[in-house]
This record gives structure tokens, sequence and C-alpha cells, in this order.
């Protein structure tokens, strides 16, 4: 017997902006700006970093490698080459087990978001940051992202009017619903 997951959309109104749960491709999406979980080195290599390259062409990477290296917790942002959106934020989270993970995986998240604002971006998807490859619970990712954008919404300092967390799966998506339904 398997046991079947509501995986429509959510959705809740934090400040200025509303705040989505889907569950979708992410680099597929038909959204102004995406948050990819970049390595230090900004290479676009297995997974979303895989379907970024073909999808959206050389333009992307060789835009990263002009940038370089960053460090835990920073972002930047690229053009998004061929794919539907127009911007990608390259963000260099935290690794499972590492020391200070749920606070560097805030700051992270805080970084990202401010870049999309420095940018003027108005609607911005994020994925399961941390989660999978990089080994961080989904319990933990949920609690950290959904906690930080709520807060970083409700300052009202922000243009982003629109932030979607883009679930791969039901995996995904679950905790993500259940940390949503707490938001007020």
């Amino acid at each position: 017997m398997s046991l079947i997951v509501d995986t429509s959309p959510v959705e809740k109104k934090i400040g200025g902006a509303k705040v989505r749960l889907v569950k979708d491709d992410i680099s597929a999406m038909d959204i102004e700006a995406f948050v990819y979980y970049a390595t230090s080195d900004l290479k676009l290599g297995s997974g979303h970093g895989n379907a970024i390259s073909m999808r959206g062409g050389p333009s992307i990477q060789k835009e990263l490698d002009q940038i370089g290296v960053l460090g835990a917790t920073e972002a930047v942002v690229t053009g998004a080459g061929e794919l539907k959106a127009q911007y990608i934020i390259h963000a260099v989270g935290p690794k499972f087990q590492e020391e200070d993970m749920e606070r560097k995986l805030e700051t992270t998240v805080l970084n990202s978001l401010k870049k999309a604002d420095e940018k003027g971006i108005k609607a911005l998807a994020f994925p399961p940051m941390g989660a999978g490859f990089y080994g961080i619970g989904l319990d933990v990712t949920a609690e950290v992202m959904l906690t930080t954008i709520e807060g970083y919404l409700k300052e009202g300092n922000t243009g982003l009017k629109e932030v979607v967390i883009c679930a791969n799966d039901s995996r995904d998506f679950v905790p993500f619903r259940k940390r949503m339904e707490e938001l007020r």
C-alpha cells in the first residue's frame, strides 16, 4: 500500500509578498530568478548544475568562470542563459555535519535574498537548500529556510513580491508543507 502525498501548491502572505510552495523542476520554472546551491568553485556539476548547464547553455558557466571562487554563505548573481528565468543566484551553503550548519544555512538564504533585492528581482525561487547531496536534513532545511524568509519579508525592506520554495519531489515537499502551515 502506497501513501498518497498531497503536493498541491501552498501559498501564504507574509509582509508585502506571497510565499508559495510548489513541486516542480526549478531549472525549468518560468520565474524571474532562482537560487542554485553552488559549490565554492562555481562549477556547474551534476544534478541541477547539469540541468542548468545543458538547458541554459555555456554562457552561464563562462560568467561563473570570470567570478572565480566564493566562500561559504556567499552568493552571486548571473544571467540564466537560455533558461526561462532571467537570473540565477549561485549560493554556497554549508554541507552535512559542518560546524554551525544552521547559522551558515540561515546566512546563505539571507545573502541570496539580499542579492535578489540588489538586482531588483521581484520573484525568486529556492530549492530545498542543502538537502539531498549536501546532506542537511529536510526538517532542518525547511525550518531554517522558512524562518529566514519569513523574517526577511516581515522586515519590509524588500522589493520581493514572491518567494517560491520549489520541491523536486514529494519527499522534499512534505517537511516544507508542514512548516508553511505554521507560518502566520
